[in-house]
């Protein structure tokens, strides 16, 4: 029985997909319990006995059973292994709802009575947050929320707040900070924003995130973490002030770790503007207006000056974290997904 049990259970675990682990969240709890099921059968067939022989054989059968999102090819794999186990129905792990409505009922719940996910994301320009911070959307599947981007969406979608910030803009003025949290207040309503965000370029200065805490606690919510990507003034001055664009596409250049191909040097060993251009389409690059030694430091004076207050804010809460981004991108990636884990008991 035994060595039948351990056949039948290499047989079906062969038979799984790959391609199935990597299926809706449900399916992937129960392929989960399936595999510690199969998992838990010894490899010597000596020390193995009965009760871990029908383990194996059940959680070979239902990573069998759920390796495929094709209801009507599960139903006949149920009525195989009904038949090869000898048994009238296989066991049905969600009430007899599919795994898609399963799936769906579970996002619900966690939608309405689990915490959000809201962080923020702080570091002075060229710290790498347009790097890293895709991947930590890919990662979490939360999205980013630009305030410029808010901004422009409710004002072209003439939404009450989106109405106040055009009037403001057009009649020369600076949008203010009851207008703004008032336009991430109607963002975060939208089903993406759910499970939590990002926020990246929001707040600016500690008023703005009073504001914020204000607006999160009605809904009885928090900033539940806040990552700083920090890189010396220094050598942000070279990476800012190395940079040149292509306007039309985005792409950036950096006279040292980037350059064109075009690129070439007058006798003080500066690039030649003329002679900067793109690789792809041979037009000239361009330097933003604000990307200049004296531009930058202005932009850094005002960044520290803003930024530290609201670290302070946050610190006692105990969900502030420190990255530092003057190193290779692996290792700041590896510092960001420290940042984000959830830190370990002793």
């Amino acid at each position: 029985i035994s060595n039948m049990l351990v056949s039948s259970s290499s047989a079906f675990l062969r038979t799984a997909s790959v391609k199935a682990m990597t299926a809706a969240s449900v399916r992937g709890v129960t392929r989960r319990t399936a595999a510690t099921f199969a998992g838990s059968a010894s490899s010597s067939s000596s020390s193995f006995n009965y009760g871990t022989g029908i383990a194996a054989t059940i959680g070979a059968s239902l990573l069998y059973m759920h390796a495929t999102s094709d209801d009507e090819v599960r139903e006949q794999r149920e009525q195989q292994l009904s038949s090869l186990m000898g048994i009238e129905k296989t066991y049905n792990f969600w009430g007899g709802k599919s795994a898609e409505a399963a799936a769906k009922e579970v996002e619900e719940k966690f939608g309405a009575y689990w915490p959000r996910n809201i962080m923020i994301l702080f570091g002075p320009p060229g710290a790498g947050k347009g790097t890293h911070a895709p991947k930590i959307v890919d990662l979490l599947g939360l999205p980013q929320l630009s305030t410029g981007d808010m901004l422009r969406a409710a004002v072209a979608a003439q939404t009450p707040v989106g109405k106040q910030a055009e009037a403001v803009m057009k009649a020369g003025g600076l949008v203010s900070d009851d207008i703004v949290v008032g336009i991430i207040k109607d963002r975060i309503q939208e089903d993406d924003c759910k499970f939590g965000f990002i926020l990246d370029g929001f707040p600016r200065t500690l008023k703005q995130a009073k504001a914020l805490d204000a607006m999160l606690a009605k809904e009885g919510a928090t900033v539940t973490k806040v990552i700083e990507m920090n890189v010396p003034d220094s050598v942000l001055e070279e990476r800012i002030c190395g940079r040149w664009i292509h306007k039309s596409s985005g792409r950036s250049f950096h006279v040292k770790f980037a350059p064109p191909k075009s690129m070439e040097l007058d006798a003080a060993g500066k690039p030649i503007p003329e002679s900067m251009k793109d690789d792809e389409t041979g037009e000239p690059l361009m330097q933003r207006k604000d990307d200049t030694a004296t531009a930058l430091v202005k932009r850094l004076q005002g960044y520290h000056k803003e930024t530290v207050p609201i670290l302070k804010h946050y610190m006692p809460k105990g969900i502030v974290k420190s990255v530092n981004a003057n190193q290779g991108m692996e290792g700041v990636w590896s510092e960001v997904l420290a940042a984000l884990s959830r830190p370990k008991s002793d």
